[in-house]
């Protein structure tokens, strides 16, 4: 049975998630306005601050008598010596003013005519930053996760906990004054809570440990997640409410069979359930036609059933899924379908499914496909284009070695570079869309241009 920590751990991790999948679709102006409003916040609060730090700094004294801190610990605790609290706030400003470390191209390539391959930088996740003594780590941890878009969860010693539990609240009534989501940043004050939290890889994606080696050392050998790889391939397709019909079967069909063991195979198929009597129909039959086994869920079944012309391999192709089909690497002629009701249900859907690999949407609304490829959660987000794109050599790099789903990237000092991670996005322009099976040697088959592109900005 969870321990009452546990129990209160999951519940702050899963909230700092939602808060970060739900900040991804709020433009960036809204976190630089974070930042003033907490500065502001800040400096309304300094009197009440210094008084909790105060408190502090007696109770360390104590500690200090008795041998058990440090005179060095102590002087770190103090919030109120020299310019320490100037150059807090004016930390926070210089991070408000620095430019928007997220969106960036740092590569762009046209494949063929009209289609394009972005790399565009994004935020890593949520963090859970842990720390010793200082109190304005808070501070300092808050400005740069907000500027960088991940969410965060900060542990700070137990010598600041009256500090650090003020200047969380205080960067909460900031907060407040925004759109951004309230667990946006959030602070725990129990070892416990940090125990229960490194178990939980399924929420956190960085652990960073700033303060003694024993510190950081007890920290990578309690967890999982990284602290400053190839994973599954659960991959997905999304027929959104606009899907072209011709295009939805090439770019499914293609995902899924051009080669079914590829961990960029696509394995579920999310169906929108306004196309349950019009595109999905036509998308089964020709996956059946190619051989896919389809475990389906009841509406997108029930349709199968009552279709009359179908093809014989109904009934030795078709059958229900379980829970467990939406979480399996089939790895072969199988795919997993299901019908949502809307671009938002389908987002939660894959996030909580997907291996956060590649992910595409068939669309013909321009808005759609950028709401998809922001929300969505994975290393490529892809429009109208077959997941089986993911691969080192289309891209033009060459060869890999691997794709991976991990988030260790950075190295020395890290600021709001280091605090972005990079996505692939790529769109179709064709107005069938484009699928792998079109290239290669031989005749009939095109050849990649990978022809360099210029840009700031990702065009959709």
């Amino acid at each position: 049975m969870a321990s009452g920590s546990d129990t209160a751990a999951e519940e702050i991790a899963k909230a700092a998630k939602a808060a970060f999948e739900e900040s991804q679709l709020l433009p960036s102006d809204v976190r630089t306005d974070a930042l003033a409003r907490i500065k502001q916040q800040l400096e309304v609060s300094k009197a009440e601050i210094f008084a909790a730090n105060k408190q502090d700094m007696e109770a360390a004294q104590v500690e200090v008598d008795a041998g058990r801190i440090s005179n060095a610990m102590m002087t770190r605790l103090d919030l109120r010596k020299g310019d320490k609290w100037d150059s807090m706030l004016k930390g926070v400003q210089d991070v408000a003013d620095l430019p928007d470390p997220t969106g960036v191209i740092s590569y762009a390539s046209q494949l063929d005519d009209d289609l394009e391959l972005y790399r565009v930088s994004c935020p890593i996740g949520v963090l859970l930053v842990i720390f010793e003594a200082r109190p304005e780590v808070v501070v300092n941890i808050a400005a740069l996760a907000i500027k960088s878009g991940n969410a965060a969860i900060l542990k700070g010693g137990k010598e600041s906990n009256h500090t650090t539990h003020l200047l969380a609240k205080t960067i909460s009534q900031g907060l407040g004054r925004t759109s951004l989501p309230s667990a946006y940043i959030q602070t725990i004050q129990t070892r416990a809570e940090v125990s229960a939290l490194l178990d939980l890889d399924r929420y956190i994606d960085l652990v960073i440990p700033r303060g003694s080696n024993s510190l950081v050392r007890a920290i990578q050998n309690s967890t999982r997640i990284p602290v400053m790889g190839h994973a599954d391939g659960l991959c997905h397709i999304y027929l959104d409410e606009s899907a072209d019909c011709q295009k939805a079967i090439r770019v499914v069909v293609d995902s899924k069979t051009d080669y079914p063991s590829a961990c960029n195979s696509a394995e579920t198929l999310v169906v929108h359930t306004s196309l349950l009597n019009t595109v999905w129909p036509e998308v089964a039959e020709a996956l059946l036609v190619a051989g896919v086994r389809l475990l389906c869920d009841s509406h997108t079944l029930s349709i199968l059933a009552s279709l009359p012309n179908l093809t014989e391999k109904f009934s030795s192709h078709v059958q229900s899924s379980t829970e467990s089909s939406y979480s399996t690497e089939h790895l072969d002629l199988t795919m997993s379908v299901i019908a949502l009701p809307s671009l938002h249900s389908a987002i939660q859907f894959i996030n909580s499914h997907s291996s956060h690999h590649t992910d595409s949407i068939v669309t013909e609304c321009e808005r759609t496909a950028s709401v998809f490829c922001r929300g969505v959660d994975s290393a490529g987000t892809f429009v109208n284009a077959s997941t089986r794109f993911a691969d080192g050599f289309r891209y033009g790099f060459g060869t890999e070695v691997g794709i991976s789903t991990g988030r260790i990237h950075a190295r020395g000092p890290v600021g709001l570079e280091g605090l972005v991670i990079y996505k692939y996005v790529m769109k179709s322009k064709s107005e069938k869309g484009h699928i792998v099976g079109e290239f290669g040697v031989g005749d009939g088959k095109k050849s990649f241009k990978h022809a360099a592109m210029t840009a700031t900005s990702v065009p959709f």
